[in-house]
């Protein structure tokens, strides 16, 4: 490992952050600790923690003796000044002098003692930064260290690297405990750079940012080197079968089996959406014929278990001409999974807090043969920090074995702090959204229609995939969601091109559980005289198109075994017909029976399908040009052609978007049509 320090980068965030009245002390605390969060082989997701001595002013303007120590919530990899909390330094030493000091007692104090009220929680390991003299302190869970600090002789072996130089302190779950053990093993010898904390991580420190950072470089550099000598061959590889399934096609059933039924909601189901990872040494991993061994000891570093859980589901590896035979002993491992996360719980609670709760016993993480791994999680992005957590954990307990052997904490420990109250506050208590860990997949995704069903999905919580003819535009209007959103290309009128995008959404979040089939075009013509080649490709984009795009969802829905939604955009043209309008009209008429068919044929499997009946949207079918014409035609304003109907109002794609959350958010009404036009009695059902 080397290190990042660069004094022309260092100079110029202290005259950046001067400007806006932060000292020196706390600008360069946030340069290094930039530096360490952003190697994900020292610090992961928000963990680590970092911290400065300094004098800072209260908001009397007094200069007071501070601890400028990461905040609850913050990432190290872009932590602002704000992320770091000052705390008086002299309350919080002479809590030195207790004997005991519970974990919701400190958090008070450390609040109590805040300069600022505003700010956020200081880290549950301030006091171990308080009680070290040092100016500057680095924490990091650094894989290499872990790699020595997780194993049975790991006091011999830390020995070995560092002689003298690093102090080591037995495990103790982190607050006020730890803290008074790190200091009491650092008075014992000052003369050392930095402390191991076995089965935890290590701290550096030092007089500036510099030297305290290039101390965790230079002793996490050492373990680097121990690891690469000395080594054994490790994960002999397993047999497999001649033909693996793909990932598009076990992720739906990998979902599926990760899943549960809500039980304050009939019909509702609490899914995870899954992200892949398969390089070199996750393979090499997850093939070894030890892997119920090495993989199920428990997690590297305490502060994993709370993204990842304990252990990962290991599962069968996946025969491409078997996916019936995979899905059966694949739900068996889960059922098997979830019925000893019951036992654990109970066992490690038995007697001693009956108003704790148990967490869902869901897997986070599933090892596949042959295939990768799964991170899972109720988002994307819980789901990619769980993913990087198991790469992460792979290359931990790959060093680790092939220098001896890995041993977590036991079970017991795992259990305090997966059920540490502190801890489980980091993950916050914010009230999910109705969407959340489902998955929407919009054809015409880029229209005007399909771009504001695409945004409010969003922002209910659903993972979305837009699909589009035009690729380009569908991985624009992607971009325009931010965060994890998809945009793939796809032609509806293309089979294959359907499969492909539906086999990519799969294989990039694990399934589809809404399908809103949106695309489509208005073609004219006098039906006794139109062309009948313009009838058959209206029937191909307005009907076959919406019904091998429902083929594909219903395919993925089936593997899932937690039913799912389809929604079709049928138009008015399916009720009332216009003059001209037949080749549009037919086979809209058609969709709307089409989805009828699926709610009849699919409702027993919990798939439930609807349709939006709109009209007088500004959107493809109904261009700037077609309403043009139509309003000069009825010798009209535009707005006055938009609103003419009985609420006398303008019908927007956003109207629409909101019948269709509506639909998918009924969890009791399928073959329902919800008609949005602002009131057209020939278009009422009858």
């Amino acid at each position: 490992m080397k290190s990042r320090w660069q004094d022309t980068e260092a100079e110029a965030m202290v005259t950046r952050y001067a400007q806006q009245g932060i000292g020196r002390d706390v600008a360069l605390r946030v340069y290094t600790s930039r530096l360490l969060g952003q190697d994900p082989l020292l610090v992961m997701h928000g963990g680590g923690n970092t911290s400065v001595k300094t004098t800072v002013k209260d908001l009397s303007g007094d200069d007071v003796e501070a601890l400028c120590v990461k905040g609850s919530g913050w990432d190290m990899g872009d932590i602002e000044p704000a992320g770091l909390p000052a705390v008086r330094m002299t309350p919080l030493l002479k809590l030195r002098e207790r004997d005991k000091l519970s974990d919701e007692d400190m958090v008070r104090f450390q609040r109590a003692n805040l300069l600022d009220p505003g700010s956020p929680n200081p880290s549950v390991e301030t006091l171990l930064h308080a009680f070290l003299p040092h100016k500057f302190v680095d924490h990091t869970h650094s894989t290499a260290v872990l790699s020595i600090a997780d194993q049975p002789n790991a006091a011999e072996l830390c020995a070995e690297i560092y002689g003298k130089r690093m102090g080591l302190v037995p495990y103790i779950m982190p607050g006020f405990a730890l803290a008074k053990k790190a200091a009491e093993v650092y008075e014992a010898d000052p003369s050392v750079e930095g402390l191991v904390l076995l089965k935890h991580g290590i701290f550096t420190f030092g007089k500036d940012a510099r030297e305290a950072y290039e101390r965790m470089i230079a002793m996490v550099t050492r373990a680097e080197e121990r690891l690469a000598t000395k080594r054994k061959t490790v994960f002999d590889a397993a047999p497999l079968p001649k033909s693996l399934a793909n990932v598009a096609a076990i992720g739906p059933i990998i979902r599926g089996i990760a899943a549960e039924k809500d039980a304050k909601q009939e019909g509702a189901w609490r899914r995870l959406v899954l992200d892949f990872r398969a390089s070199p040494a996750v393979l090499a991993y997850v093939n070894g014929t030890e892997l119920k061994r090495y993989a199920q000891h428990g997690v590297v570093t305490p502060d994993h278990t709370i993204r990842t859980k304990n252990i990962p589901l290991i599962l069968p590896a996946p025969d491409a001409g078997d996916l019936a035979g995979f899905k059966k002993a694949a739900r068996q491992s889960a059922d098997a999974f979830v019925a000893a996360y019951h036992a654990y719980f109970q066992r490690n609670n038995a007697g001693r807090d009956p108003a704790k709760r148990e967490l869902d016993p869901l897997p986070r993480v599933a090892l596949v043969p042959g295939v990768g791994l799964f991170g899972m999680g109720r988002s994307k992005k819980d789901a990619a920090i769980a993913a990087d957590i198991a790469e992460n954990t792979v290359l931990t307990i790959t060093d680790a074995e092939a220098i001896g052997t890995f041993e977590a904490l036991s079970e017991a420990d795992l259990f305090d702090m997966e059920y540490w109250s502190l801890e489980q506050a980091k993950l916050g208590s914010a009230a999910e959204k109705p969407l959340a860990g489902q998955v929407v997949a919009i054809t015409g995704g880029a229209g005007a229609i399909g771009a504001a069903c695409a945004k409010l999905f969003k922002d209910n919580g659903a993972e979305v995939a837009v699909l589009d003819l035009d690729g380009n535009a569908a991985t624009v209007a992607a971009k325009k969601l931010g965060g994890t959103a998809l945009g793939l290309a796809c032609d509806v009128l293309d089979a294959s091109s359907i499969s492909a995008a539906f086999d990519r959404v799969a294989a990039h979040f694990g399934g589809v559980d809404i399908v809103i089939s949106n695309a489509g075009a208005a073609s004219q013509g006098r039906i006794g005289e139109v062309d009948e080649a313009v009838l058959r490709k209206s029937f191909e984009l307005n009907f076959f198109a919406h019904q091998r795009v429902a083929q594909a969802a219903v395919k993925i829905m089936l593997a899932q075994g937690t039913g799912g939604c389809l929604l079709f955009n049928v138009s008015k043209q399916a009720i009332n017909p216009g003059p001209d309008f037949g080749p549009y009209g037919l086979p809209k008429a058609a969709t709307l029976f089409l989805s009828r068919q699926y709610a009849l044929d699919y409702g027993k499997d919990g798939i439930r399908a609807n349709a939006v009946n709109a009209d007088r949207i500004r959107s493809g079918l109904l261009t700037p040009e077609m309403i043009a014409e139509r309003s000069k035609a009825r010798g009209l304003s535009e707005h006055d052609y938009m609103s003419g109907n009985l609420l006398g109002r303008e019908v927007t794609a956003e109207d629409v978007a909101q019948a269709f959350l509506h639909q998918a958010l009924s969890l009791k009404t399928t073959a329902d049509v919800t008609t949005v036009d602002g009131g057209n009695i020939a278009a009422t059902l009858r």
